[in-house]
């Protein structure tokens, strides 16, 4: 981890190592021989890339039964409480239609949640649960009819049971055992054995991700999600030691990952880089999040916390940290955060498992325009328009009017006529 000024700091830096033209063009390849070749081509990849030869890629009702059962008690409880909250935070986002009226027109919007989803839970050498609750339960919210789960199966051909464990209590309708840039199309397209769906969302890795920008149009996507990022805002009472596992708790999601550090506090900087090299030492992912700290990781030293918070304002970060007595003080500056986690006790491990607020977030400075997924992301919307004859004779003349001066003549006259005398 490197220790730099503000003026040091390049926004928008990431180091990655991919290549992304040899990405786009296997995921094209791999989207167009799902389209050709349907299941078959399912098949073939599933074997090629996760190891897994399966005869059916619909997990069945005694598979999601069997997993179930399977699954510590205790697990369940935890699963169950997460999934409460999840759904009560969610809950309150439902909106209605509205209309409004006068004696002679009537003018509204109708909400409609999207009929068929698809969601994308990452799988195979790691299980994700609290993606699933987070995908699928703000669409059951939202009123889908149909919420169906791809997830990589593992080499022997099954659903880790922790997913379907999750995807049981979120009351999702049909799993899927397929993974990666083959998984999106399926969903897209649709298969012999796939439905396609309206809408995919979801993180996966850059395979997906790129599936998902191709894909993107013939459904909708929720967004392109990068590496994992964490700014954490602290001032020079914080804990070092506290600071320093918030911050590995993002770098061991992806060499790529960013954590950045901001601080009017030196000492707090140095004390807390050293903590980091300490607590690498005891994690299993230690090699990855290694990495990620040697190439992205930086404590940037401000003048105080006002300008701290000016420069996430600039970063934009999927999840702010305000480590602070009175962390509230700040919340009405904050303008550009995925999800902000307030005060010393509230990690942002919290908001990924349990708290209830969504955990799939925008990256890569999109904070700047887009939002956590929601109860909206899982709706569309349709307006109304009516006017009696008596109206819209009143107005014909106005919207004749305006039509001509867009060099529009049918529009114009689509109006007049319904003035003229019959």
């Amino acid at each position: 981890m490197k220790k730099i000024t503000r003026e040091e700091y390049r926004i928008g830096e990431i180091a990655q190592t991919v290549n992304k033209r040899e990405i786009q063009d296997t995921v094209s390849e791999i989207i167009y021989s799902v389209r050709q070749k349907g299941d078959e081509a399912l098949f073939e990849y599933e074997k090629r890339f996760d190891k897994a030869e399966l005869s059916s890629l619909i997990v069945t009702k005694e598979e999601m039964e069997k997993a179930y059962s399977s699954v510590p008690k205790k697990f369940i409880t935890i699963l169950q409480k997460s999934a409460k909250n999840i759904t009560t935070y969610h809950s309150k986002q439902v909106r209605k239609g509205f209309s409004y009226k006068t004696k002679e027109t009537v003018i509204g919007q109708k909400i409609i949640p999207i009929e068929k989803v698809g969601l994308y839970v990452p799988g195979g050498t790691a299980a994700y649960p609290s993606t699933v609750l987070m995908n699928a339960i703000p669409a059951k919210i939202a009123g889908c009819k149909e919420v169906c789960i791809a997830t990589p199966p593992q080499k022997d051909g099954s659903i880790s049971s922790v997913i379907l464990a999750a995807a049981k209590i979120a009351g999702v309708d049909r799993v899927y055992k397929m993974g990666g840039a083959q998984a999106i199309a399926a969903l897209a397209y649709g298969t012999e054995s796939v439905q396609k769906v309206d809408k995919i969302v979801g993180p996966g890795n850059v395979f997906v991700a790129e599936a998902k920008r191709q894909v993107f149009g013939q459904v909708s996507i929720d967004m392109i999600a990068g590496p994992s990022e964490i700014t954490v805002l602290a001032d020079e009472s914080s804990n070092p030691r506290f600071v320093a596992a918030d911050l590995l708790s993002q770098a061991e999601h992806d060499k790529n990952a960013r954590a950045i550090l901001i601080t009017p506090s030196e000492k707090l900087a140095d004390e807390t880089m050293r903590e980091i090299e300490k607590q690498l030492a005891e994690l299993p992912r230690k090699e990855i999040a290694a990495a990620s700290i040697e190439v992205n990781g930086v404590a940037i030293i401000v003048k105080d916390m006002k300008e701290g918070l000016e420069v996430a304002n600039e970063i934009a970060p999927e999840h702010l940290e305000i480590c602070s007595d009175d962390p509230f003080a700040y919340l009405d500056d904050v303008k550009n955060a995925g999800s902000v986690f307030l005060g010393r006790y509230c990690p942002e491990a919290l908001g990924d498992y349990y708290a209830g607020p969504n955990h799939t977030l925008p990256t890569s400075g999109t904070a700047r325009f887009s939002s956590p997924l929601s109860v909206d992301d899982f709706i569309k919307k349709t307006q109304f328009t009516y006017y009696s004859e008596k109206a819209f004779k009143k107005v014909a003349g106005d919207i004749a009017y305006f039509a001509g001066k867009e060099g529009l003549q049918a529009h114009a006259k689509s109006a007049l006529v319904r003035k003229e005398e019959q």
